[in-house]
């Protein structure tokens, strides 16, 4: 009894034995078109435009940066532990709620 998997080419053969349990498995030659797929009849180009070029160099200068301002991170950290930093609620809130906005928006 031959069985029938998808995936395998014309050329695999699943047979199963309900009695013994036994599987073979065959496999045939590959064709002489396929064994010659990868051959290029013409010679491709890649050229890249100013315009790429510029936005490879900036985004090296980017990757270049650090994530984070440390200076101001460094000043706020200062101010907290001294107990002066000001935070004022209204703006916070008003950030977030924007923050929420975008992100509601977005999905």
């Amino acid at each position: 009894m031959a069985i029938d998997i998808n995936g395998f080419g014309a050329g695999h053969q699943v047979q199963a034995n309900n009695e013994n349990s036994q599987v073979s498995v065959g496999r045939s030659e590959p064709t002489v078109a396929q064994e010659e797929t990868g051959g290029s009849s013409t010679t491709d180009t890649v050229s890249l435009t100013d315009t790429a070029a510029q936005l490879q160099k900036l985004e090296n200068s980017l990757a270049a940066l650090p994530v984070a301002d440390t200076a101001r991170v460094e000043s706020i950290k200062q101010a907290l532990n001294e107990g002066t930093f000001n935070m004022d609620n209204r703006v916070t809130a008003e950030k977030m709620m924007g923050m929420e906005s975008a992100l509601n928006s977005a999905s």
